[in-house]
C-alpha cells in the first residue's frame, strides 16, 4: 500500500490535484485539561485534531500529522487546515467522503468551517444497504472495522493495538504503523464509496439518491447540532430534583399507609406489588402482559381505578397515587437526574447524540440522553422545558412543520377534500369534525359550541392514526389513554366508517398499498427509502396486521423524514452565510436554534424559506412551517414571519 507521512503543503496540493473525490479521516486527542478524561478525545471541545489522512485512489494515502508531540509535524498546522478548508471540506466541485461524516463536520465546525455537498457519508450508506434478503445494516454493523473484514477480507488493526493505550498524539508520525492505521481509514473509506456506489446502481439506485443528497447532508448538519448542544440551567435543575425527592417520598409514604410495608420499588411495578393488587386484594386481570401474566403498566392502572370506581370506590385513591408516584419516578430519573448527568463539565451543555438513520423509515432518534422525548408544554409540570435556555442576550428559535405527516397523506391517497382543505389554508381538523359527525363545517369551527373541544379532540386522533389503519378499538384505546375519553366502541366504528366515507380516497390508497406491499414483500418512501416487510403475507393475523400498518406508515412518515432532511441538506448549503445561527436540536418535525436576539427575524425567514421550499417535483401540497422564539425552550412565543 502507497501510504506515506506528508509534511509540506506543496506534496499535499500535489497528492489532491485534479482529484474530484476525496477520502478524508481525523485522528484527535484530548487537549491538556481533559487527558484524564474518557472519551474526551470524541468531544470537539475536549480535544483537537492530531492529523488528517486523504484519500484520492485505492491503495493510496498520505497523512498530515498536525499536532503530535514526538516526531515531526507539517510546517505550519493552520494554514494546512485553510488550505484543505477551501480545496476540500468546502469545495462544491470535490465529492467529501468520510465514514461518520458527522464527527469530522463537528471538528471542522469548532474551526468554524462547514463541510458543503457533495459529500458522502459511508456509515450511512452502509445503513441504507442490505445485509440479507430483507434486513438493512445497522449502526452496530457499519463500523469499518467491522464492514472492512466483511467486505474487503482485510483485519485492521484496532486503535488499541497501535497506540498501546496511549493518544494519538503521543505516536511518532513517522512511524510506519501510525501513517498504515491513519491512512487506511481514509483508504478504505474511498472503496467503500466505490463499492456501496456500485451496489446501488445494481440493486437499489434510490438508495445511491438518499445517501449523497439526503443523508450525507445530514450527517453533515447533526455534526452541528452535535457541537453546539443545549444549554441548560443547573441551578434550576437541582432544585427541582429536590423537590421531585420529596414529592416522591410523600407519595410513597401515602401509598404506604394503604397498602402497608408491601415493596412497590422505584415504579410501582414489583412482583410484590402485583401479588398484592391481584392476590391478596382479588382484583380482576384486565390486561396481561406478552407472556400472558399480569400487567401492573400505566394502562392496567387506569383499568382498575375504572373497574375500583364502580366496585371498589375506596382503593380508587391507590392508583391515583400510583399514577402520580410513577409520572414523579420518571420526571426525576429520566429528566432531571437523566438529563444532569450528560451535562458536559466543558460548555455547561447537553450534546446529545443524534441518529438520523435510527428507525426504518427514517426518522431521527436521540441517545444520551433522548431529547425526541422531551414533554411538551402541556404535560410538563416541573417545567422540564424551561431548564434548556439560551444564554444571556441570545434567544431560542424554533421552526415547527405544520401537519407534515397529514399533509403528506394528503398528497399520496389524493383525496380531493384532504387536498382542498390544505390548498386553501383551511384547518383539516375541523373539516375531519364535519367528516365524521356530519355537521357543517361552521359548526365544527365554532369554538362556543358545548362539544367543540371533545369532537376536535377526537378528530385529531383519528387524522393522526387514520392513514395507518386505525381499528375501532384502536381509536377507542387511544381516546382513553391519551385523551381521557371514554368513547363506545359503538361511536368509534361509527366514526371511522363516517371518516373513510367523507374522505373516498383515503380507503382506496390503503388497499392499494397494502396489495402492493403484499406482491413486493416492502414498502417505499416517494423519493425510495425502502423498508422491507416479510410479515405481510403471514398466516399470522397479528403480524400480518402489523406488518400492513407499517406499509401505510412507512411512506407517509418516512417521505415526511425525508422531507425534513432534505430542508436540512438546504440549510446546511446556506449556514456559512449565517454563522452567527446555531443549530441545535431536531424533534421529529421541530429544528431548534441559538441565535442573537435581534436577528430572529432575518433567521425565521431563512429557515422557513428552507423547509417550505418543494422537496420535489411532485408533491403539490402546501407545506407550512411555524415559527416560536423565546429566552428558553418552554418559553417559545409565536410569531409571524416577515418574507
Amino acid at each position: 500500500m502507497n501510504y506515506t507521512c506528508v509534511l509540506s503543503l506543496k506534496k499535499i496540493q500535489e497528492y489532491l490535484a485534479g482529484s474530484d473525490v476525496v477520502a478524508f479521516d481525523f485522528e484527535t486527542s484530548p487537549t491538556e485539561d481533559y487527558r484524564s478524561e474518557e472519551r474526551a478525545a470524541l468531544d470537539a471541545h475536549k480535544a483537537a485534531i492530531t492529523g488528517v489522512s486523504l484519500s484520492v485512489a485505492e491503495d493510496s494515502g498520505i497523512y498530515i500529522p498536525l499536532r503530535h508531540r514526538i516526531g515531526r509535524n507539517a510546517a505550519k498546522p493552520e494554514g494546512v487546515m485553510d488550505y484543505l478548508r477551501q480545496a476540500v471540506f468546502e469545495n462544491t466541485d470535490v465529492i467529501k467522503v468520510a465514514h461518520n461524516l458527522a464527527f469530522e463536520a463537528m471538528f471542522l465546525y469548532a474551526l468554524g468551517s462547514v463541510v458543503q455537498p457533495p459529500c458522502y457519508d459511508t456509515i450511512a450508506a452502509a445503513q441504507l444497504t442490505l445485509k440479507s434478503r430483507t434486513q438493512f445494516r445497522g449502526i452496530s454493523d457499519s463500523g469499518m472495522k467491522t464492514l472492512v473484514p466483511q467486505l474487503f477480507h482485510v483485519e485492521l488493526p484496532d486503535f488499541l493495538t497501535v497506540t498501546g493505550g496511549r493518544f494519538f498524539d503521543e505516536l511518532n508520525p513517522q512511524d510506519e504503523e501510525t501513517v498504515r492505521y491513519a491512512c487506511a481509514d481514509s483508504d478504505y473509506a474511498l472503496r467503500l464509496y466505490h463499492l456501496f456506489n456500485g451496489w446501488f446502481d445494481k440493486y437499489l439506485p434510490k438508495h445511491h439518491r438518499l445517501v449523497e443528497q439526503v443523508e450525507s447532508p445530514t450527517a453533515v448538519y447533526c455534526g452541528l447540532m452535535r457541537y453546539n448542544g443545549l444549554l441548560v440551567d443547573r441551578v434550576a435543575m437541582e432544585k427541582k430534583q429536590k423537590e421531585a425527592e420529596e414529592r416522591l417520598a410523600a407519595i410513597r409514604q401515602e401509598i404506604a399507609f394503604i397498602i402497608g410495608d408491601v415493596e412497590i420499588g422505584q415504579n410501582a411495578s414489583t412482583s410484590a406489588f402485583k401479588s398484592y393488587l391481584y392476590t391478596d386484594l382479588g382484583l380482576p386481570v384486565l390486561k396481561t402482559t406478552a407472556k400472558y401474566q399480569e400487567a401492573a403498566d400505566d394502562e392496567a392502572m387506569i383499568l382498575l381505578a375504572d373497574w375500583c370506581r364502580e366496585h371498589k370506590p375506596e382503593l380508587v385513591r391507590l392508583f391515583e397515587l400510583v399514577q402520580e408516584y410513577r409520572r414523579w419516578g420518571k420526571i426525576k430519573s429520566t429528566y432531571l437526574d437523566g438529563y444532569m448527568g450528560h451535562i458536559n463539565g466543558a460548555t455547561g451543555r447537553i450534546h446529545p447524540d443524534l441518529m438520523p438513520l435510527g428507525t426504518e423509515t427514517g426518522r431521527f432518534v436521540s441517545r444520551n440522553p433522548n431529547l425526541q422525548n422531551t414533554p411538551r408544554k402541556g404535560n410538563d409540570p416541573v417545567g422540564i422545558r424551561s431548564m434548556i435556555v439560551a444564554p444571556e442576550g441570545r434567544v431560542l428559535l424554533s421552526l415547527d412543520f405544520s401537519q407534515i405527516e397529514l399533509r403528506v397523506g394528503a398528497f399520496y391517497c389524493r383525496d380531493d377534500t384532504m387536498l382542498q382543505t390544505y390548498r386553501s389554508g383551511g384547518d383539516i381538523h375541523a373539516q375531519t369534525t364535519s367528516v365524521i359527525y356530519k355537521i357543517p363545517f361552521e359548526q365544527a369551527v365554532d369554538k362556543n359550541a358545548s362539544d367543540y373541544k371533545e369532537r376536535r379532540t377526537i378528530a385529531k386522533n383519528c387524522n393522526f392514526g387514520v392513514f395507518f389503519g386505525l381499528f375501532p378499538r384502536g381509536l377507542q384505546r387511544t381516546l382513553k389513554f391519551k385523551a381521557g375519553l371514554d368513547t363506545p366502541l359503538e361511536d368509534c366504528e361509527r366514526i371511522i366508517a363516517n371518516l373513510k366515507a367523507g374522505y373516498p380516497q383515503l380507503a382506496t390508497w390503503q388497499d392499494v398499498v397494502k396489495r402492493q406491499a403484499k406482491v413486493h414483500r416492502y414498502s417505499e418512501t416517494w423519493l425510495g427509502r425502502r423498508r422491507y416487510l416479510p410479515g405481510i403475507a403471514s398466516e399470522d393475523w397479528g403480524k400480518k396486521s402489523f406488518a400492513e400498518r407499517c406499509a401505510m406508515n412507512t411512506p407517509i412518515q418516512g417521505t415526511a423524514a425525508d422531507i425534513l432532511k432534505l430542508a436540512l441538506a438546504r440549510l446546511v448549503v446556506r449556514l456559512p452565510e449565517y454563522p452567527w445561527l446555531r443549530p441545535l436540536l431536531q424533534i421529529h418535525d421541530e429544528l431548534v436554534f441559538e441565535l442573537p436576539a435581534d436577528k430572529v427575524q432575518e433567521a425565521a425567514a431563512l429557515i422557513r424559506s428552507c423547509m417550505e421550499a418543494q422537496p420535489f417535483p411532485e408533491f403539490d401540497v402546501p407545506i407550512v412551517a411555524e415559527a416560536a422564539f423565546g429566552p428558553s425552550f418552554g418559553e417559545l412565543a409565536e410569531m409571524e414571519v416577515t418574507r
